[in-house]
């Protein structure tokens, strides 16, 4: 649960230490974090395509596969992580210069993924160990390591966004340094535990690695609707904040404090979809076709308890939440922003219940190597999703509670439809 959070945890960090800086910087991160998430929704969605393959190995005790699939992942994961550097260092000024509207705005989200380009390498290949780690059901050192990156980011942010200890005072810039550095620190860690890691030499994960590009091929054809899916789940969010960008400043500020909090509440649920993922492969790698409906709903009622245990606290004084949170360090005097967000939280509430099922029984199908009907459902309830917000924000005038509210919808369908699937005999064909 924890190990799955690492972007969020860093998106969260950089947002808590600029809300201070002012309105302008905390849009700007608001904009840019949520683009760098959608960047790195496509390394994880190739990474759980591998993770699959190895969790079906695992279960099947077919020992000498997993080294294999580990190869062909951290291969393409390289590959991926240097096209996409390449796109955000030239194509973002493009794109975002055609998705904003404010200029300042723009100016900062360029400077902040300016530093925060160059950790996509160490994110992606990463992602290859947490995916092995997580694949064959040993997660104890991914949650040490993130929350390592999640410290270390948090005492970077502070040193380089307000130049305390003898570090430049860089703000939005030196959250993206901040992010990177924490990120390479984490990963090089990650790399020492497996050399020093007995049982990881079964793999044979050091060996030179063998370009077997048929398994590589069969990995994309798994992961690619992942990516896709992860990509327009994000990428609907990153339209999102371009709509609201037309609000002004102050509303996308609001947008982001409030996903702030979504990001920290919906851990529980990402945590556990990644988990539903393994236990699904891993029941059909042992012909365990019966276990399915149980233990995703038995994984969907707990990640609802741990997220309820999260979420009330919050519901009884969001006012004094968020000003804990978010007014530290500098002095901050309009807090307008908070209170004015407060009521979004209501809406917010509603929708982690909604989404707790549908991420849940979403990701009880990937784990059945049925992704290209997961794509297919996606795409429909992101076309539904997005045509409601555009419509309730530039057309209806409803403000941003509604727009966030659009939400249940697509959740809500998501949850219908991949719960009828499974209950069907459609996935037992797809092979994997």
């Amino acid at each position: 649960m924890i190990g799955s959070a690492a972007q969020q945890v860093i998106t969260l960090s950089d947002s808590v230490f600029l809300f201070p800086k002012g309105e302008n910087d905390f849009a700007a991160i608001g904009f840019s974090g949520v683009f760098y998430l959608v960047i790195a929704a496509i390394g994880y969605g190739f990474s759980k395509g591998g993770q699959i393959m190895i969790a079906r190995r695992d279960g099947e005790g077919n020992i000498g596969d997993v080294g294999a699939n580990f190869h062909a992942m951290i291969i393409f994961e390289l590959i991926m992580a240097t096209f996409l550097f390449l796109f955000m260092r030239y194509g973002c000024p493009i794109i975002f210069d055609m998705a904003l509207e404010s200029d300042i705005v723009y100016q900062k989200s360029l400077e902040y993924l300016h530093y925060r380009s160059y950790g996509v390498f160490f994110s992606f290949v990463g992602l290859s160990f947490i995916s092995l780690y997580t694949g064959v059901a040993r997660t104890t050192f991914i949650m040490i390591d993130t929350i390592i990156l999640g410290v270390l980011n948090i005492v970077l942010n502070y040193g380089l966004i307000y130049g305390v200890w003898g570090l430049p005072e860089m703000g939005i810039a030196g959250a993206g340094l901040a992010s990177t550095i924490a990120e390479i620190v984490a990963f090089i860690l990650f790399v020492i535990y497996v050399i020093f890691d007995k049982k990881a030499k079964q793999y044979g994960l050091f060996k030179i690695p063998k370009l077997d590009i048929q398994l590589i091929k069969k990995q994309i054809s798994i992961s690619s609707p992942i990516v896709l899916q992860s990509v327009l789940g994000l990428g609907s969010w990153f339209v999102f904040f371009a709509v609201i960008d037309n609000l002004g400043e102050r509303e996308l500020a609001k947008a982001n404090l409030v996903r702030m909090v979504y990001l920290v509440l919906s851990i529980p649920t990402w945590g556990f979809s990644s988990g539903i993922n393994t236990l699904v492969s891993n029941c059909i790698g042992q012909n365990r076709y019966d276990m399915i409906m149980r233990v995703t709903l038995r994984t969907a009622l707990l990640t609802l308890g741990i997220t309820a245990l999260m979420t009330i606290p919050i519901l009884i004084d969001p006012e004094y939440f968020l000003t804990f949170i978010f007014k530290f360090g500098k002095d901050s005097s309009d807090l307008n922003i908070i209170l004015d967000s407060v009521y979004i939280l209501y809406v917010l509430a509603g929708i982690l219940v909604v989404f707790n099922f549908g991420a849940i029984y979403f990701n009880a199908l990937s784990g059945t190597g049925a992704t290209l009907e997961g794509l297919k459902l996606q795409i429909g309830c992101v076309v539904v999703y997005l045509i409601c917000v555009y419509s309730c924000v530039n057309f209806l005038k409803l403000g941003q509670e509604w727009a966030w509210g659009v939400e249940i919808i697509y959740w809500g369908l998501m949850f219908i439809i991949t719960y009828w699937y499974l209950r069907s005999d459609k996935w037992s064909k797809v092979v994997v």
